[in-house]
This record gives C-alpha cells, structure tokens and sequence, in this order.
C-alpha cells in the first residue's frame, strides 16, 4: 500500500508525503499495539484455573482414597481398640483396620451358615461406604470375635464370632498372643516415632522370618502414601519399613 501510495504522490509537495507516511505509521502502530494486547486477558484466564488443575493430577487413586477415609473418621484408633476389646471378656486385640462398611454388613442379621449364632447388632449400622474400623478380638482360648465400630460416632454396631477359625487357628493365636510381649499402644508407639502420620492398621501376625510381629500402617498427612512399620512383638524393636506411594 505503502508503495502504490508514493508512485500517485510523485510531484506533490514534500508536506503531503509526510502527512501520508505519518498516517501509515500510526495505523500499523495501533494495529500492531492491538495484535499485542488482545491474547492479554485471553492468557489470563487460561493460566488461572492451572494451580486447580495441577493439583489433583499429583495424587492417585489410592492416596485419594486414603485421604477421604482418613478425613472421614471422628475416632482414633486407640479408642477404636479400647471399644472393641470391652465387647469381649478378657479378649485381647489381634487386628483393627480403617475400612469402608460394606454392603452386606448393613444388612439384617441372618442365620449363620455354620449353625452359629447370628450377629448381633447393638446400634444401626451406617450406611454403605461409611468409615469403620474393624476389630478381631481374642478370647483367651483363641477364639475371635469380629467387632465393627463406626469411625464416626464410635457405637459398636456389629458382633460376632468368626465362624471360619478351626482348632489349629485358634492354637496358632494363642501362640502369637503368648509370644507377643509388645502391646498394640507399644507397637504403635514404636512404629509412629519412624514414621509420622495417622494409624490406620494394627495387626498381629508373623512374618516370613516367623518372628510374631505387629504390623502397622501409617498414613502421611501430607502426601497421603502409606508406610507399613513392621515391628518384633517380643521386643518392641523395628524391624523395617515399607512405603506405598502407589
């Protein structure tokens, strides 16, 4: 355009020339000034919903989970434990998990199928999903007993006798039980000063070593991984640690 212009202006006075070139120049400034500008607010609002977005790519499905299971339960472990071993005489505890209810467990009570009693239910179950914790308990004979606490309210709201435990289980927990000179609150204790966090699991067993350990579970707060102490039940020694950040 701008050459068309000066080959029509040839002989006209230098004035005009000037005016016409000053002219152009300020058109393409403002366009240009206007190109620059107007992705501006555009750029904005794309880049604002990032530290949103960026957010919850960071964690996966099981820090997900264990981040709403842990921030939807009112009870600690501890009262959780203290709950559910008054539900049985001279019962000690041999395991006591964070869960989600289940649906079967908000069902009615029926018959079991072993032609044992049925359990027994003192409060409401909560509804399916609902946090609790589920306890097994052990008679002094080894036999256990299934204890679900609601990890809301802390109302035991289900009992009963494990009915698939035969002579050589219930022998093989009163040797843990025997062998476990460690209580939970000292194995917990053991395992938190190595790893931080809220406890989600507490179980007797024995490991491949067939030393009687407790294992407990701790969740990070702040990352949502979960890190499996593994603690000599005799001694109250830690014998390792495993981290599950998947």
């Amino acid at each position: 355009m701008r050459s068309l212009a000066a080959a029509a202006a040839l002989g006209a006075s230098a004035l005009l020339l000037t005016a016409c070139t000053n002219a152009d120049t300020t058109r393409s400034s403002v366009a240009e000034a206007a190109q620059t500008e107007s992705p501006s607010p555009t750029g904005t609002d794309t880049q604002s919903p990032s530290p949103t977005g960026s957010a919850s790519p960071s964690m996966n499905e099981d820090q997900t989970e264990r981040k709403d299971l842990v921030s939807a339960a009112k009870v600690t472990w501890d009262k959780a434990a203290d709950t559910a071993v008054k539900e049985v005489p001279e019962g000690k505890l041999v395991d006591l998990e964070l869960k989600r209810v289940e649906a079967d467990t908000t069902a009615s009570p029926t018959g079991s199928p072993t032609g044992q009693a049925s359990p027994s239910m003192p409060n409401p179950a909560p509804s399916e999903g609902a946090p609790e914790w589920e306890a097994k308990v052990a008679q002094p004979d080894g036999t256990l007993h299934r204890i679900d606490v609601d990890a809301v309210s802390g109302k035991v709201f289900r009992t009963m006798v494990d009915p698939d435990q035969d002579a050589d289980d219930k022998t093989q927990v009163t040797d843990w039980l025997d062998k476990a000179k460690q209580t939970p609150e000292q194995a917990v204790k053991a395992a938190t000063a190595k790893a931080k966090g809220t406890v989600t699991h507490v179980e007797l067993g024995d490991n491949d070593d067939q030393q009687v350990v407790w294992g407990v579970d701790v969740v990070d707060k702040g990352n949502w991984n979960k890190t499996t102490v593994e603690v000599d039940a005799a001694n109250g020694k830690v014998l390792g640690q495993k981290v599950d950040n998947d």
